[in-house]
């Protein structure tokens, strides 16, 4: 089973920048899955921010984030990475990474992604 461990959050003041890297355990297999990123915030549901297609000729974004966050993956390095700038207050969350290995669908609705990781904290401050 492969495994995702997200890693680049911290605190950051708002208008900054910052990249999240979502590395997955095993190659062979990765590369072929759809990827995403999905954010939670307290007390509020799980949150579509970006998707990309196994070889990251296809993007998506949620309307929130379009123009100011970009996601990106090296097949070669089993890592799907979410360049975000300009950012908000508003996107204080935890930042997920997800996976579709069964069908690689690009979607936006989290119950489809089959492997999920740990979470990865992002704090904006204003």
């Amino acid at each position: 089973q492969v495994q995702l461990v997200e890693s680049g959050g911290r605190l950051v003041q708002a208008g900054g920048s910052l990249r999240l890297s979502c590395a997955a355990s095993t190659g062979r297999t990765s590369s072929t899955y759809a990827m995403c990123w999905f954010r939670q915030a307290p007390g509020m549901e799980r949150e579509f921010v970006a998707a990309i297609n196994w070889s990251g000729g296809s993007t998506y974004y949620a309307d929130s984030v379009k123009g100011r966050f970009t996601i990106s993956r090296d097949n070669a390095k089993n890592t799907v990475y979410l360049q975000m700038s300009s950012l908000k207050p508003e996107d204080t969350a935890v930042y997920y990474c997800a996976a579709d290995s069964r069908f690689s669908r690009v979607t936006t609705t989290p119950s489809l992604y089959d492997i999920w990781g740990q979470g990865t904290q992002v704090t904006v401050s204003s």
